[in-house]
């Protein structure tokens, strides 16, 4: 009986000072540690996806960013197409079974040194950069879709914490394990955690199941979210808030690579030092995210939580022309990034809670994955064209800072129309708002 009562106390705790309800928190621990896995997964592959785009070249940056987004042109159709034919149940085991056998090939291909480890770290560097989007857009989509938009509004601050805590861990292992195994022997590590993952799908897949939630297949054609962005205003409006976050993103990301391949010319150390920026940024995310978003998202509303990283952003860019160097690069990324793990991304995934389920998973994906992507191709060809042309880092980063204050705005317009979209009491939109034309 005591026991009862102190695990009592404990989910009592965790309700009040999560805002959520009882019957909401099994599925809440559930999403918490399937985030928590997955982003642990992601988080010992990133710092060694960054040394591979080292070692591929950083003159070639603005290519693997290119072959990224064509690696994404045709994902995606392949993801319309398996969405339309399988059920929720099938469709989550099937996607994160794929990255794990694909992790899994990498290993062997690495250990067995097949391929030219030049052009396999350039295979590999646009691999983790398909996984990361995928994975992650489909986490997302499964949890605009199991929630409403009042369970979002509350619980996904708590739910994107964990995947901090994940953040946080797989770079904490990849610091404290790569120079006992090297990079490569992280791969089997990250398997690991993409299968315990799975292990929430399954879980969760039951307690939506009682909730009476949706899970059948989709249906329709593998272009469907292709052809539901282009006819939504407020979808397109989403794409022009991820195009400018990746121009700002990519912008940063080749400044950093520079700044740090000329600061350091060991490859593990590269590779710790990327490991301790993500140690850094998770741990100043996951407080934010446990304890601030969602109250930060009722009280002064999406438009705030949309426009708030921009400014922070346009304001690191503003640092970056006047001083340049590896701390300054990696204060900005580091809050930058928080920035958004903790109150943007969450605050973006909001948007998509009144939608469709068609909207959720397709439209979704292709905005998170082409659109995503594409953003990073043109802005990095955008950045080798500018560097070509002779213009320095500082000027960069001026212009930087003017993407910045355009996405600002579209990011406070499109929280209003998020707003309007939020159903009244009578279970319609307490506003008219254009949807589709």
């Amino acid at each position: 009986m005591p026991q009862q009562s102190a695990s009592g106390g404990v989910a009592a705790w965790i309700c009040k000072s999560v805002n959520a309800r009882p019957a909401e928190l099994k599925a809440l621990l559930y999403s918490f540690a399937y985030f928590f896995c997955l982003l642990c997964s992601y988080y010992v592959l990133r710092p060694v996806r960054d040394e591979m785009g080292i070692q591929g070249g950083v003159d070639n940056l603005q290519w693997l960013f290119t072959a990224t987004f064509a690696a994404m042109l045709c994902a995606v159709p392949l993801f319309g197409w398996v969405s339309s034919r399988y059920a929720r149940a099938q469709l989550l085991p099937m996607v994160y079974g794929f990255f794990m056998l694909n992790i899994i090939a990498f290993f062997v291909l690495y250990r067995e040194d097949i391929i030219s480890p030049e052009y396999l770290a350039r295979a590999f560097f646009v691999w983790v950069s398909v996984f990361n989007l995928f994975v992650v857009s489909v986490f997302w989509s499964y949890m605009v879709d199991v929630f409403d938009g009042e369970q979002a509004k509350r619980l996904f601050g708590f739910i994107a914490a964990g995947g901090s805590a994940g953040a946080i861990t797989g770079p904490a292992l990849t610091t404290a394990l790569v120079g006992v195994l090297g990079p490569i022997n992280l791969l089997p590590v990250s398997a690991l955690f993409l299968a315990a993952a799975l292990y929430c799908v399954f879980r969760l897949r039951y307690w939506a199941s009682d909730q009476h939630r949706d899970a059948a297949a989709l249906g329709g054609g593998i272009f469907d979210g292709v052809r539901r962005v282009a006819r939504s205003p407020y979808l397109l409006g989403i794409c022009i808030y991820i195009l400018l976050f990746t121009t700002t993103s990519t912008f940063l990301y080749f400044l950093q690579a520079e700044i740090v391949s000329e600061a350091f010319s060991d490859s593990g150390e590269r590779t710790r030092v990327f490991a301790m920026m993500d140690l850094a940024t998770n741990g100043l995310t996951i407080a934010l995210q446990l304890f601030v978003t969602g109250r930060m998202a009722t009280r002064w509303g999406l438009p705030f939580l949309l426009a708030l990283v921009p400014a922070m952003v346009m304001a690191g860019f503003v640092l970056l022309s006047i001083a340049p160097a590896l701390l300054v690069i990696a204060s900005v990324q580091i809050l930058r990034r928080a920035g958004n793990y903790a109150i943007a991304r969450p605050g973006r995934e909001m948007c998509f809670s009144v939608l469709s389920r068609e909207d959720k998973y397709k439209s979704k994906n292709f905005i998170d994955t082409v659109v995503y992507r594409g953003g990073d191709a043109v802005s990095g060809w955008f950045y080798a064209g500018m560097s070509a042309i002779g213009m320095m880092a500082s000027g960069i980063a001026i212009t930087g800072a003017l993407v910045a204050a355009i996405w600002l705005a579209t990011g406070w317009k499109l929280g209003r129309a998020r707003e309007r979209l939020e159903p009244a009491d009578d279970g319609h939109p307490a506003e008219a708002v254009q949807i589709t034309r």
